[in-house]
């Protein structure tokens, strides 16, 4: 794909998920497991998703890498039986994703193996099954080596089931576009790969209809079904069916409104309904410009990004669809509106719930090439794993950009192995999915000619190197691919030279900038900066989920909502600070302090609002001030500590529009409170609530300085999953039942059990009465 001084014009999208019917059988496959760690273990029962080394003790010969959690060799297996009504039928597993070199058996027999750990893919089972009896499926996993960070251990994403019949639409096997939108119309079109298991040719009709976000099936020109086609389909075959249609008036894609429409695929034989397959997908256009960045359907819109690993705190990388849901939810109101899913392809989930919420996806392939923990699969597997992550993603209308490496080493040599070797990926991805451009992510030392390969360029940490190369390149298309949450480089090619400019400012001072992506959205393990530091806390939100004070900055400058945050700095503040220039200056959001010399401290009160004034503990006012006259829209206080209340307050056209208040404590707790985000669950054996336990002094006011020990236990149907706090330096293993507060805070995660009735939360803290909380499970 050249670049030109035209918007790069692209299409689309979908979720490719199956829903069932007569014809084909999905069923979830992710209950009566078991599962032993080393051929030593014993087997012990387990549901997916299952991460193994999150249920481990912490190991400082581990190293910080993955978190001081180890990996090794794990088991599994599971008995199931398969009816005699299956014979003649294609059986199938699909599994989301195994970290990693996943060896799959069936009945004692080897049938099939994959080595990416971020991949889904199908094992076909149909020939060695026992019909009518009991089958016994077996996965051995191997995770004998460390990554960069945190990988977790396991079939940590769900496992399907589906049964279909000989001639069937294939897995992931709907391609879906958009190749021309207007308000009054977009044409859809469509491939379907159509497969045929059987030694006959078969002669089928495939029909296409569209369902709209309300469940209504769409009349395409007055008609039921948008597209008919007659096919014949040879024997132990595939067969590619093109097909298109338009849409009249559609209702498109955004970011505020993620429209989501649903393709029927239809397979008849002889009249007989034999397949059917959902796709659901959105119908949009995204542009990307040299002079004016990114759009969508025709709007300028800069990318507010977050990288994000696939952690979630205490409950690993095995992550319940519930928390995707929360963390996106959460992050969208924050005023978030890209997610760069860092380094690896994420779960299929996680994409969908991208598309119904409304983000811009980076779907990214890989973290090196040559190097690092995907060097031994490099050569052999590389392009088939381009080609499971874009077949399986093709039709998520969030996704905007392929990106197909993170910070290679290849970039930086000068001859042109990095260059020739980039060239072969971002041919391979235009030639598989043309419709989005690719894009590579460069660290801050990179040869000019390797930065010139891909479509878009994605710059880590280097906003200032971007302005320099735009001067070369007018026609390079860029965006910050990572970027650190509080300092920037002072200089171009140097990004560790500490500017307390925030790099987004860059961002909005530049047109052509297509937006920015945090490094990193929410705290995640590994890669830690030494015991006993558990992982990488230099981030906007920590593992609970609550927003930490230097995220304030950002929230300001990405919502359009009034926002007014009080920051106190102070280095006597005991806090994992993470590694050197993604710190910042240690904040709290609290008006507690063991001085007693009226010690000066600054409140930050990053804003948007027009003008802000103080108020401090005697009643004092200070302002109005302007938050545009300062640096990164944040007014610093400088002000004596006395005990007390401190109130900001901000002003939009002369009115109050939001304030924000700290105050001082009392050294003890004298009570905490439960607020689960949840009180009612699904009887699904997935479904969670998160419990949010904070100390509170007699006065009502919130505790900082007076950490207890939690212990939770959890009665009827559901179980404790873990704890999680904002401390990274946590001593507790991650499903550990018992964690103290950090910073007077801790969250416990609850998942239902799959029978209805209601669960029971008790929980105890040091030294003081123990409350329970009830949830219903229905």
């Amino acid at each position: 794909m050249q670049k030109r001084n035209l918007l790069i014009i692209i299409l689309f999208l979908f979720t490719g998920t199956i829903g069932w019917s007569a014809e084909r059988i999905w069923q979830n496959f992710d209950f009566d497991w078991q599962f032993r760690l080393g051929e030593q273990g014993i087997y012990k029962p387990v549901q997916l998703p299952h991460d193994w080394s999150i249920e481990l003790d912490f190991n400082e010969e581990v190293g910080p890498e993955s978190g001081y959690l180890p990996g090794g060799i794990g088991y599994y297996k599971k008995d199931f039986n398969v009816p005699a009504s299956y014979k003649g039928k294609r059986v199938s597993i699909v599994f989301d994703g195994i970290y990693h070199k996943a060896t799959i058996y069936l009945n004692g027999q080897e049938v099939d193996y994959h080595r990416y750990g971020y991949t889904s893919f199908e094992t076909d089972l149909t020939p060695y099954l026992k019909y009518g009896g009991k089958n016994t499926l077996s996965v051995k996993v191997d995770h004998s080596e460390k990554s960069r960070w945190y990988t977790g251990s396991g079939i940590y994403r769900h496992v399907w089931m589906q049964v279909t019949n000989p001639i069937h639409v294939k897995m992931w096997g709907t391609y879906i576009t958009t190749p021309r939108v207007s308000a009054e119309s977009a044409i859809v079109s469509c491939v379907t790969t159509v497969a045929n298991t059987s030694a006959l040719t078969g002669e089928i009709e495939i029909m296409q209809r569209i369902v709209d976000a309300q469940g209504n099936l769409l009349k395409i020109n007055g008609k039921q079904y948008a597209a008919r086609t007659e096919v014949v389909m040879p024997e132990n075959g595939t067969k590619d069916i093109a097909q298109s249609f338009t849409l009249s008036n559609p209702q498109l894609w955004n970011l505020e409104k993620p429209y989501l429409y649903r393709l029927e695929t239809i397979l008849k034989q002889k009249g007989k309904v034999i397949d059917r397959y959902t796709t659901r997908f959105g119908v949009r256009t995204i542009g990307f410009d040299k002079d004016k960045g990114f759009f969508l359907n025709g709007k300028n819109i800069k990318m507010k990004g977050a990288c994000l690993h696939q952690d979630a705190g205490c409950l690993g990388v095995a992550v319940p669809n519930r928390s995707y849901e929360r963390r996106l939810t959460i992050l969208k109101e924050f005023g978030a509106n890209a997610i760069r899913c860092s380094h690896n392809p994420p779960s299929p989930e996680f994409l969908n719930y991208c598309d119904s919420i409304g983000f811009l996806v980076v779907d990214e392939a890989f973290d090196k090439w040559k190097s690092g923990y995907y060097e031994q699969f490099f050569d052999e597997c590389w392009q088939q794993d381009i080609r499971d992550m874009i077949v399986r993603d093709r039709n998520h209308p969030s996704i905007v950009l392929w990106s197909i490496g993170n910070e290679l080493a290849e970039a930086t040599r000068k001859d042109n192995v990095g260059v020739e070797r980039a060239t072969l990926l971002r041919d391979f991805v235009h030639k598989l999915e043309p419709t989005r451009p690719t894009m590579l992510a460069l660290a801050p030392a990179y040869q000019d000619k390797f930065a010139s390969v891909t479509d878009v360029v994605g710059y880590n940490y280097s906003e200032l190197s971007y302005i320099e190369d735009k001067k070369k390149h007018p026609e390079r298309i860029g965006l910050i691919s990572e970027s650190y949450p509080y300092y920037s480089g002072l200089r171009p090619y140097e990004a560790r030279d500490y500017s307390p400019k925030n790099p987004w400012n860059y961002v909005m001072e530049n047109d052509y900038f297509c937006g920015s992506f945090v490094w990193a959205g929410v705290d995640y393990i590994g890669e830690s900066m030494g015991w006993p530091s558990k992982g990488w806390a230099a981030t906007l939100f920590d593992m609970c989920m609550d927003e930490k004070p230097r995220a304030a900055y950002f929230r300001a400058m990405w919502t359009d909502k009034p926002v007014l945050k009080m920051a106190v700095v102070d280095y006597s503040i005991d806090e994992d600070p993470g590694k050197d220039h993604w710190q910042t200056p240690p904040m709290v959001h609290d008006w507690t302090f063991p001085y007693t010399d009226s010690r000066v401290l600054p409140i930050h009160t990053p804003s948007n609002c027009d003008e802000v004034v103080l108020i401090d503990p005697r009643g004092k006012k200070y302002g109005p001030r302007k938050p545009k006259d300062y640096l990164n829209n944040t007014i610093i206080w400088n002000q004596p500590y006395r005990p007390g209340k401190v109130v900001a307050i901000g002003y939009k056209d002369g009115k109050e529009v939001c304030r924000d208040s700290i105050q001082t404590s009392k050294i003890k707790a004298a009570c905490f409170t439960l607020t689960p985000d949840k009180t009612v669950l699904q009887a699904d054996g997935q479904d969670l609530a998160f419990i949010a336990l904070q100390l509170f002094d007699e006065n009502g006011v919130p505790v900082r300085i007076n950490d207890r020990v939690v212990n939770a236990t959890v009665e009827g149907t559901g179980k404790l999953l873990g704890i999680d706090s904002g401390e990274m330096r946590r001593a507790y293993r991650f499903n550990s039942h018992e964690l103290p507060t950090y910073q007077g805070r801790c969250m416990l995660v609850i998942q239902a059990g799959r029978s209805k009735g209601m669960m029971s939360v008790k929980v105890c803290v040091e030294g003081l009465p123990e409350q329970t909380i009830t949830i219903k499970v229905h």
